[in-house]
């Protein structure tokens, strides 16, 4: 009986470091607006660039609603500053809060030239 209360104990001791764990990751997500008080518009391209970002952080696209949008795509979308893969998501509210991922992240405007006209591109690898 004595055996079945220690099992019992090891799980629950286990659960609870998982739950730990992973509040902890979350509790040290970061939230970054692009382009700081500029927010999405035109050059953010080298705004990533001082900054470390972790899988998890949020970013938050601010952007006149109808004036721009922002699609996450490959990095042949972002080559091509279109949208690629063509089911990739756009988003189009002016306030976007996009989580990233780790590996490539990348960002365009899909509306119109903006990407290549604006400049509105952006990428990075997150570890």
């Amino acid at each position: 009986m004595a055996r079945g209360r220690g099992n019992a104990m090891m799980a629950a001791t286990l659960f609870y470091l998982v739950v730990v764990a992973f509040q902890s990751e979350l509790a040290h997500a970061r939230i970054y607006t692009i382009g700081d008080a500029d927010g999405w518009t035109t050059g953010v391209q080298t705004w990533p660039r001082d900054k470390r970002f972790n899988a998890g952080d949020i970013l938050v696209f601010k952007y006149p609603k109808g004036v721009h949008n922002v699609a996450t795509v490959n990095q042949i979308g972002l080559f091509h500053c279109s949208v690629i893969p063509k089911n990739a998501p756009v988003y189009t509210s002016g306030n976007e809060h996009i989580t990233l991922v780790r590996g490539y992240n990348n960002f365009i405007c899909s509306i119109a030239d903006h990407c290549n006209r604006f400049e509105l591109l952006m990428t990075f690898y997150v570890v």
